[in-house]
């Protein structure tokens, strides 16, 4: 079985700065891995490899098989790795409405657009009873939905999903893991960079362990908590609930 997305011994960073140090690593297809370390280990750098918008400055990237090394960010979302980062990333100025089919009309066409509109609003009835409402007068919490539902609707085959709970409300929360768990339940593959371990446990098959740029211990969700627990006890803001 060919991976969805593969990693070999991967270097990458910023200018003199680097962040990771021959990350090597797979996901399967219909797998949930989850990326789990203190702050500042280099989880976010990893997700952004894997979806192009940082070039490792060595090792390589593969795609379903295929090597991406390099590419730009449109070609891995053209192969289908979705990355819903962190923050809120939406048009403050547009409607939820508008903020939609914007990015749906990108990617699905014009025809698919109302589809795509239903699938969202049915996915998350917060925005749909604020679909006429100025995205930038939404919560913190909504915006980050309204930024997921751009993304989620359209189960890709690779979704990477970068700190989707940081700062949010549990309720909120709750809301983004049962359509992670929906979209897992679909086939779509999940790179989870998470800090809210215990529901990144929770939903992952596997589980990759970052200290200090490189990857320190890999492997079954359920053999985690010990290895876990080691890191974060070491370490000071992070959240183990």
């Amino acid at each position: 079985m060919t991976s969805v997305l593969e990693l070999r011994e991967v270097t990458a960073g910023y200018g003199p700065f680097h962040a990771l140090f021959g990350i090597s690593l797979t996901v399967e297809p219909g797998e949930a891995v989850a990326l789990l370390g203190a702050n500042g280990v280099g989880k976010t750098t990893v997700a952004r490899v894997a979806s192009g918008l940082v070039a490792p400055e060595s090792g390589s990237v593969l795609v379903e098989g295929e090597d991406f090394t390099g590419a730009a960010p449109h070609r891995f979302a053209r192969a289908g790795v979705a990355h819903a980062t962190e923050g809120r990333s939406v048009f403050a100025s547009l409607t939820v409405e508008e903020n939609l089919r914007l990015s749906f009309r990108r990617s699905k066409g014009k025809k698919a657009v109302p589809a795509a509109l239903d699938t969202a609003f049915d996915q998350f009835p917060a925005l749909a009873r604020r679909r006429g409402q100025p995205a930038g007068n939404l919560s913190g919490g909504e915006q980050r939905m309204l930024s997921m539902a751009r993304v989620l609707v359209e189960a890709p085959p690779l979704l990477v999903a970068d700190e989707l709970s940081l700062g949010l409300a549990p309720i909120i929360v709750d809301e983004i893991y049962v359509q992670l768990g929906r979209l897992r339940a679909e086939g779509t593959a999940l790179l989870i960079v998470e800090q809210h371990v215990a529901r990144a446990l929770a939903l992952c098959d596997r589980v990759i362990l970052l200290e200090h740029g490189s990857i320190i211990w890999q492997g079954a969700a359920a053999d985690a908590d010990e290895h876990v627990t080691a890191i974060f006890d070491t370490s000071s803001g992070d959240d183990r609930g």
